[in-house]
């Protein structure tokens, strides 16, 4: 065999199977082309081991052939890389795409917040029908529960008995959204509930600006995640409404693989934001210093959704997981 024949022969081959093997997308037509391209290269190494063993040959085939092989067959990605690409594409991108539900939520939740903060604060019959006036003094007197409760127990026994307590509420979100989205707006209900209460008594003991710089500095991020998990919790009960053009079940699946993404990715934020409440919120520092440590935390999560999440969801990432673990798929009629 003539090996400089025999190259200049397959050498467009050769190339063209580098280049489809280095690519992460391909169209139908190239994944055939690859899966070609590479049982021919195979033959060619087999054939120039067996006549003309040329050792630069072998060992540029033997590379592509490997590359080749795990383009088409697949290959194991290391752990670091997944965890990469889950905080670079797939949660924000999940998190990005679920905006239209969270964002509405959110802005919801807060107003109902502020009415029922200004009308207990303004209402002493409301107030009395809550609770009775001692308890109200020992809630929002200077040292009250309002105040202590941020710093009872050592901060690390308090920043994880707040991550789990928000986890599980971001959890009961996400997941029991499938029956309808009920449970969902009832626990989005008793959180403005419980936080309207808060914002009314200590405003009517003319402490509003006390509480606030107690919940700012971690319910900022708190709340955020809080609403993003409730919207993708409503979200995933519309599919179940409404699947589109999909059957119901392939819906649910694709938007539940999403929803864990989501749930593992707010399990982090959360505890980003118990560790602050745990040890910022009760420190000794200035309020203007302690909401801004909250403030610059939520802006650059938003930042993080909004940019990364935006990108990644022009990419044609949709915060599923990898198509390889989603399982196969029976096709569907159009």
């Amino acid at each position: 065999m003539d090996v400089d024949v025999f190259v200049a022969a397959h050498s467009a081959e050769w190339n063209r199977l580098g280049e489809l093997a280095g690519r992460r997308r391909l169209t139908g037509q190239e994944a055939d082309e690859l899966v070609t391209l590479y049982q021919r290269t195979a033959t060619h190494l087999s054939m120039i081991r067996s006549t003309a063993p040329d050792p630069a040959l072998l060992a540029r085939l033997s590379a592509l052939v490997a590359r080749g092989r795990s383009a088409v067959a697949g290959s194991h990605s290391p752990a670091w890389r997944e965890v990469g690409l889950f905080f670079t594409r797939r949660f924000p991108a999940a998190v990005y795409l679920s905006r239209r539900w969270w964002i509405p939520a959110a802005l919801l939740s807060v107003a109902v917040m502020a009415v029922l903060g200004a009308w207990i604060a303004g209402d002493p019959q409301v107030r009395a029908s809550l609770v009775s006036p001692d308890e109200v003094k020992a809630m929002t007197a200077p040292g009250g529960q309002y105040e202590t409760y941020y710093s009872n127990g050592p901060a690390a026994s308090f920043a994880a008995k707040v991550w789990t307590n928000n986890a599980w509420v971001a959890a009961t979100c996400l997941f029991l959204g499938v029956a309808l989205g009920l449970p969902v707006i009832a626990a989005l209900w008793m959180n403005s509930l419980n936080a309207g209460v808060a914002i009314g008594l200590m405003s009517s003991a003319g402490r509003g600006d006390v509480l606030l710089g107690l919940l700012l500095p971690h319910g900022l991020l708190e709340l955020t995640a809080v609403f993003i998990a409730a919207g993708t919790g409503l979200k995933l009960g519309w599919t179940v409404v409404d699947p589109g053009r999909r059957s119901r079940s392939a819906a649910l699946a694709e938007q539940g693989r999403s929803v864990v993404v989501i749930a593992l990715g707010l399990a982090c934020v959360l505890l980003v934001s118990g560790v602050i409440e745990a040890f910022v919120t009760p420190s000794g520092w200035p309020t203007w210093l302690r909401i801004g440590i909250g403030a610059v935390v939520e802006l650059l999560f938003l930042t993080y959704v909004f940019t990364l999440g935006r990108r990644a969801a022009r990419d044609g990432e949709t915060g599923d997981v990898d198509r390889r673990a989603a399982g196969d798929f029976l096709p569907e009629a159009g």
